[in-house]
């Protein structure tokens, strides 16, 4: 039974905050792209995800012919276009022409990447399901591409340097600040080293 302080609606697509991925499909030569808030990771290992589309847009026809697309994922700098390309169809006009989106080739897909992204996941569909407004493409995540100034001199790449954005009930949001991090719930506090002086007024660490 709910608490008298909630109030229960009917189930709904009420899950916050998703990422507003742009994703790209179809060839270098024809190519398009659609901004999607229905996807996740599936599984590890193989790397699985998924986006869902609802069947009248666009892009479901060219992603179950082609069988691929890229999930690149959106940062605060790229959020106008992120909602053009939501809103628009790319039947009826050219949207890279329209908001100045660059493409360029991936390593192991047809379809093409976006330039401006800092992340883009090459994937290909092995399974899709019906279930309702939408069908979900189930993929294999077959490459990852990184933007190299996002890599530091140790070969670390820094995901919270890219301005990621995020989608909650119709809105855009940038993330925030860090406030913690996997694992840090559990993980031991290191002892704080004492600083004494020996006998001949020395400090030592211990």
């Amino acid at each position: 039974m709910a608490s008298q302080k909630n109030i229960t609606w009917r189930g709904g697509a009420m899950l916050a905050p998703v990422p507003p991925v742009m994703v790209t499909c179809g060839t270098l030569e024809k190519p398009n792209v659609l901004t999607i808030g229905w996807t996740g990771i599936l599984n590890t290992i193989p790397p699985k995800t998924y986006i869902s589309v609802r069947p009248s847009r666009y892009s479901y026809d060219l992603i179950k012919e082609n069988g691929e697309f890229i999930i690149n994922l959106t940062t605060t700098h790229m959020i106008k276009a992120a909602d053009y390309c939501g809103v628009r169809s790319g039947r009826n006009e050219d949207k890279f022409a329209v908001t100045g989106l660059h493409i360029e080739e991936a390593s192991k897909v047809t379809c093409p990447m976006l330039v401006e992204s800092p992340v883009s996941l090459e994937c290909s569909v092995t399974d899709v399901v019906s279930l309702g407004s939408h069908d979900m493409f189930i993929a294999d995540i077959l490459a990852v591409n990184v933007d190299s100034s996002f890599i530091d001199k140790e070969g670390k790449f820094h995901l919270d340097k890219c301005s990621l954005a995020a989608y909650a009930h119709g809105e855009y949001f940038s993330l925030g600040e860090k406030i913690g991090s996997f694992g840090f719930s559990v993980k031991k506090k290191k002892k704080k080293k004492k600083k004494i002086k020996d006998k001949l007024g020395k400090v030592v660490v211990k």
